[in-house]
This record gives structure tokens, C-alpha cells and sequence, in this order.
């Protein structure tokens, strides 16, 4: 009897042991749509399942294009440190065997625009089609967040590494999709810009503005012009060493965000903020005396001399340097705080530089400013400030680009105890920052009549990439979602959640970023 207690107890330890380890080998249920997904998609569809990322995973490529290659070996390269993972990188016409990543260019099923995408996940395979590599490119960036935040360390960590099942349907709201990056007060290397460049493609931005010129600096070489970077570049915002880009530097930077499908739109502020050209050549002044340099914060003082014609031949040659070096679409010629400018000498300025933007086959940007002048057919009036100018714009058929200063200046403090930024706008809190629609903006104008929308970073105050971070992340994240997802699908009291759980990942890439405590922080280190 006692022999039969002791075997009858040790096949019940057998069938409990054997019940823990079914129990805890199968997975809870997945679920796609709870994922944290920044811009969040358009339409999600979970299925339940997991895709396992392994080391015998490889990515596959269909299509004879080293483009696409390039696409593959950049989820490759993004993917590698933290996993161990070899991912073979491969060019394919025929279906890979399961287990596998797939990347294919076909114009087939619901995928909208050069930049939608479509990504199936399933057990056996993950799928992402797109009809260009712009798309694809985009798409990667959400297989990347649909993994656990331990995927962007630099160093290898444990795994297991698992994606939810299911179909996402994906494509922006807005076809611009931009972030400012001020050079002038502050110089930033060609590697700084090339890191803000990798953390607006994670969040699937397409354009970087960059403001090349003020009244602290001229960043930008112009060989015709040399001066311009030998005297306007060499000092910044309170007289430290400034900085500037040869073109080959710039063209650099160019190719790098190319290669994120990020275009670069360039800068040059004028008439007025132009007192690093009026130091450099005494006859862009109307009295032919050079200026001295700035250094201080103040706006609206400078203008170049509109009734020269030295001044054209000056912005000819600096537009035509320029352009040729620029192959995105826009050329952006400032406008604003002109105050020193007769505005019958502002309107005939700006029709005629308009007209040099054409002459090199670009398309003009400028702040709404311009709208007092007629503008030409495709400019661009970026609004910040002045509804009135930008109503102006729409009635002459231009369309808008939208960065209200209360809430996209991203260099605004966000309360009263923020010790960078300034606050002339407003104080610009997360929340502040994302609830607000670009269509709903200003009576009136419509989505029919908008770009797209852009942050604003100006850095009067900003000196180094940290400070760039802490003020950037993460009002960023959510304009970039104002961009990308419907107005019907944002709502702040879902999106703050969801960006509590992105601290995380922001962590993760070593971010510095504001922890505000309107949202509910998911990190280890939340104060």
C-alpha cells in the first residue's frame, strides 16, 4: 500500500511538472492593435499569432534594384546589434521559404501613395509591400517599433524577439511631413545633423529644413561668395566659434537623408535676419559700410539694400550655388520679421527673388510674411504667426505649410521652469503640442489648401545635440503623428498612453527627452 502512495504521488508530480511546462511554453494570445506604434497606423488587423525574429531569419528583397537592397541592409544594419542576428540580406523573384522577412514593390491591393505600405505578419513569414521604395522604407520603421524596445540598443540583448500577427494598412494624411533645424544661431556638425536626420526618419518624417543663414551666421560656402563663411560664418549666438558647411559637407548631409527618404530644404533668410552677409560685404548695405557681427538674440534690425542691383547678382549666385547642390523640390527665402524693410521694398523683393527660385527650377517656400507680395503659382507660405497672411495666400492659390508657433516652435519652453527655450509664443506643453489640426487651424482653410506640417526648432538658446533632444522629444513624436494619422484617429487621452509606453523605447536609443508629467511614463527611470 505504501509502495502504491509513492508511485501514485510521483505520477501526480509527473502530470503537475508536465502541466507547468505546457502552461508556460504557450504564449499568451498577441495583440497588434495594443501595440505602440508612432504615428499610429491607419488600419490594424490582429491575428493572435507571433512572428519570431531568429538567427536563421534572413531578409529578402523581390526585385533586381540595389535601392531596394539598400532598404533590406538598412533594417539589417538596424536590427544586428541588439539581436546577435547575422540577417542575410538578399535580392529574390522567387517566394522565400517561412521564417523570413520579405520586401516587395508592387502596385497591387490597398496601398495608397509613393509612401503607403502594407505589412502582414504571420507565423511562417513577414510580409511588407509598398508601391515605391519610399513606402517600403516607412514600413520598416514600424517592424522596427513592433519589436521590443531593447531592438534599438547598441549592444546585444536578450531576446526572445516576437512580433504580433496580424495586417497593418498604412499611409500619411499629409504629404509634407517636416522638422526645422536652425544652424544659424547655433552651428551643428554634418554628424549631428546626420543623427537628428536617423531620428526623423524613425517617426517617418520627409523633410529637413534647414536654416542656413541669420543674422549670427551664414552656414552654408558659396564659392562665388567666399566671404560669406569666412567672416558671416565664424561666430554663433554669444560669440563662440560658429561654423559652417563646405558643399561638399552639405551634400553629404543631402545624401544621407536621400537615403532615408527625407528630402532637404534649404534656407536662406532675407531681406531681413541677413546682418552675417551685411558684415561680410559692405555693398549689400545701402550706405556700402559693412556691419559688425551679432551675436545677441534680438530680431527684425537688418535688410539688405533692395534698391541695388548688386543685391540680385548676390542672390542669383546664392540661389544658384544653391540649387545646384539642393535636389529636393523647395528653395525656401525666409521673409519674416523684415521690420526694417519699406514694405513697397519688401513686395517688389520678394516677387523678384520668387522669380530667381523659379529661373533654377525650384519651388519657393517662405514664412507667411510673403503673402503680402503676389505670390507665384506652387510657392509655399509657411504660416507661424499671422492667420490674416495666411488667408492671404490660400485667395492667390498658394498652398500652406503649417507651423503655428503656439503649438510646432518646439524651441518654446514647456512651463515656467524650463531653464532652455524662450516663451514669446506661448508655453508649449506636450499636450499643447499635439492637440491641435492643421485643417482646423485657421477659419476658412482646409485640408484641401495645406502641405503639410513642420516643427520648428530655433536655437537661439540650444548649443549642443542633448538640448536638442530635450526640447525636441517628445512634442516631435506627436507632430510627426499630426502629419501621418487621420484626425479621427488621434485623440490625446489614447495618445499619451501610448507615448508613456514609448519612454521606453526613447530610452532605449538614448534620447534625452522631457519627461512631462501630463504622461504616464513607462520607464525605469521616470521622476
Amino acid at each position: 500500500m505504501r509502495k502504491k502512495s509513492i508511485s501514485m504521488i510521483k505520477t501526480l508530480i509527473l502530470i503537475a511538472v508536465t502541466a507547468i511546462q505546457v502552461s508556460c511554453s504557450k504564449r499568451a494570445p498577441s495583440d497588434l492593435s495594443m501595440e505602440v506604434l508612432i504615428p499610429r497606423p491607419v488600419s490594424v488587423t490582429a491575428t493572435g499569432d507571433y512572428f519570431d525574429l531568429k538567427e536563421s531569419t534572413a531578409i529578402f528583397v523581390q526585385g533586381e534594384s540595389d535601392e531596394l537592397k539598400n532598404i533590406g541592409q538598412f533594417l539589417a544594419g538596424q536590427l544586428r546589434p541588439a539581436t546577435g542576428f547575422g540577417l542575410e540580406v538578399a535580392l529574390t523573384s522567387e517566394p522565400p521559404e517561412a521564417g523570413n522577412i520579405v520586401l516587395i514593390l508592387s502596385g497591387e491591393g490597398n496601398i495608397k501613395g509613393k509612401e503607403g505600405y502594407e505589412l502582414t505578419i504571420s507565423e511562417d513569414q513577414l510580409t511588407l509591400i509598398a508601391n515605391k521604395p519610399a513606402g517600403l522604407f516607412r514600413g520598416v520603421q514600424t517592424i522596427r517599433q513592433l519589436l521590443p524596445s531593447t531592438i534599438e540598443m547598441k549592444e546585444k540583448q536578450e531576446g526572445p524577439w516576437e512580433i504580433p500577427t496580424g495586417i497593418i494598412t498604412d499611409q500619411p494624411s499629409y504629404e509634407y511631413r517636416g522638422a526645422m533645424l536652425d544652424v544659424a544661431r547655433h552651428f551643428f556638425s554634418v554628424e549631428e545633423v546626420k543623427q537628428y536626420i536617423d531620428l526623423l526618419a524613425f517617426y517617418k518624417i520627409n523633410a529637413l529644413h534647414l536654416h542656413l543663414s541669420d543674422d549670427q551666421g551664414w552656414r552654408i560656402e558659396i564659392k562665388s561668395w567666399p566671404k560669406l563663411t569666412e567672416i558671416g560664418g565664424s561666430i554663433e549666438v554669444g560669440g563662440t566659434k560658429g561654423g559652417f558647411y563646405s558643399q561638399d559637407q552639405y551634400s553629404e548631409i543631402v545624401k544621407y537623408a536621400q537615403e532615408r527618404y527625407i528630402i532637404i530644404v534649404p534656407e536662406i533668410d532675407m531681406p531681413g535676419h541677413t546682418n552675417a552677409a551685411l558684415a561680410s560685404y559692405a555693398e549689400l548695405n545701402c550706405n556700402g559700410k559693412a556691419t559688425e557681427l551679432y551675436t545677441g538674440i534680438e530680431v527684425g534690425f537688418s535688410t539688405l539694400c533692395v534698391g541695388k542691383d548688386i543685391t540680385y547678382k548676390f542672390i542669383d549666385d546664392v540661389i544658384r550655388e544653391l540649387a545646384a547642390i539642393s535636389p529636393g523640390p523647395y528653395l525656401h527665402i525666409g521673409g519674416d520679421e523684415s521690420h526694417v524693410t519699406k514694405k513697397d521694398d519688401y513686395i517688389f523683393f520678394i516677387e523678384k527673388v520668387q522669380n530667381i527660385v523659379q529661373k533654377y527650377g525650384k519651388l519657393a517656400m517662405g514664412w507667411d510674411e510673403i503673402s503680402l507680395s503676389r505670390l507665384m503659382p506652387n510657392t509655399t507660405a509657411q504660416y507661424w504667426s499671422n492667420a490674416e497672411n495666411a488667408g492671404r495666400a490660400v485667395k492667390q492659390g498658394a498652398k500652406l505649410l503649417m507651423s503655428p508657433a503656439r503649438q510646432a516652435y518646439i524651441d518654446m519652453k514647456y512651463d515656467s521652469t524650463t531653464t532652455l527655450g524662450q516663451h514669446w509664443a506661448a508655453y508649449v506643453e506636450v499636450d499643447s503640442a499635439y492637440i491641435w489640426d492643421p485643417a482646423t487651424m485657421v477659419p476658412g482653410i482646409g485640408k484641401e489648401n495645406i502641405l503639410g506640417v513642420e516643427a520648428a526648432l530655433w536655437t537661439e538658446t540650444i548649443t549642443n545635440m542633448e538640448e536638442v533632444e530635450y526640447m525636441v522629444f517628445p512634442r516631435l513624436p506627436g507632430i510627426a503623428e499630426i502629419g501621418w494619422t487621420p484626425s479621427e484617429l488621434r485623440s490625446w487621452d489614447e495618445y499619451k498612453v501610448r507615448l508613456g509606453k514609448h519612454g521606453e523605447r526613447m530610452e532605449a536609443m538614448g534620447i534625452n527627452y522631457y519627461q512631462s508629467k501630463l504622461v504616464p511614463w513607462r520607464s525605469a527611470t521616470t521622476k
